[in-house]
């Protein structure tokens, strides 16, 4: 079983302006509102594949509600602990004429400590051998940095694995716990090592160091337009991106995250799971918002994607 986390979700208010300006008025010629938050994304995603997952997470107010209807309505399986605050909503510009994508995100309530306690007991006791827990995404700003280590830590100590996709702090502190899987972006990636990391080359150097001096299983580099790097210790790989018309490139990490966990789940083999991964990337950019694309597009594209490998076979 699959379980996403998402301890910062958000309802995403997708709005399409057509050159849109800055300290002017503009005019919206298309809205879209989503349920999201990394970990819901992932979920939605992987029910697309045809797989099954479990969203759990922290939600308030009346955004939370409407996210756990989206769910509900959708059929993904959730848990959520549900607080007093107000679950935030992110506003998402596409213009689509000069090709841009502008967030702006809301940071969310603040959690308590009672409250996240109330979630790792959750989890811990639905989690157990065999189990791939996704841990992805921002939380509160009253939160400790160092939550997804303590919890990458606690769930593995039930059998279970953890596939870590965070930023900053979380991201530097997380791997220091071991999860099986990272998927940083080539920007994530350099932060983490305080230096620009500008090409495939240096993706891969960089993604060996984690393999080998973290005991993490695979590591994932995620380079938008320039493809993807996998590395697991005994290969590296680029995978070349499909070429598709992008509508948004909001959620297309989350997608390559959710088709990791699948294969993972599946037991599929490394190429089948690269080709999947860049195919639930490029499938994604391909729709508007943080909706996940069809199963259909996705196998389209699985039969165009390119990859060379680095080193190993």
């Amino acid at each position: 079983m699959i379980y996403t986390i998402t301890l910062n979700p958000a309802v995403d208010k997708t709005v399409v302006i057509n050159d849109f300006r800055v300290d002017a008025v503009n005019r919206v010629s298309s809205m879209r509102v989503d349920a999201g938050g990394k970990g819901i994304n992932v979920s939605k995603v992987i029910r697309s594949l045809g797989g099954r997952s479990m969203a759990m997470g922290i939600l308030g107010g009346f955004a939370g509600r409407y996210i756990k209807k989206y769910l509900d309505d959708m059929g993904i399986e959730n848990d959520f602990v549900f607080i007093n605050g107000e679950t935030r909503t992110n506003l998402k510009v596409i213009d689509a004429r000069n090709r841009t994508n502008t967030d702006i995100n809301e940071p969310g309530p603040e959690v308590s400590g009672h409250d996240l306690e109330m979630m790792e007991r959750k989890l811990l006791d639905r989690v157990g051998r065999g189990s791939i827990v996704v841990f992805s995404g921002s939380v509160p700003e009253n939160v400790d940095k160092g939550i997804y280590y303590r919890w990458i830590g606690a769930v593995k100590q039930k059998g279970a694995k953890a596939i870590l996709d965070a930023d900053g702090e979380l991201l530097k502190k997380g791997i220091g716990a071991g999860p099986y899987l990272v998927k940083p972006n080539i920007y994530e990636l350099g932060r983490l090592f305080g230096t620009d990391v500008k090409d495939a080359g240096q993706a891969a150097e960089y993604a060996g160091v984690l393999v080998r001096d973290h005991g993490i299983g695979m590591v994932v580099v995620s380079m938008g337009a320039k493809g993807a790097l996998f590395a697991d210790g005994l290969r590296t790989v680029l995978v070349h991106a499909p070429e598709v018309e992008v509508q948004s490139t909001v959620g297309a990490g989350d997608s390559m995250v959710a088709a990791l966990a699948y294969s993972m789940d599946n037991g599929l083999d490394f190429e089948s799971t690269i080709r999947l991964a860049a195919a639930a990337a490029g499938a994604n950019v391909m729709t508007s918002g943080s909706q996940p694309a069809e199963l259909s597009v996705i196998r389209e594209l699985e039969s165009r994607v390119r990859f060379e490998y680095i080193s190993g076979t």
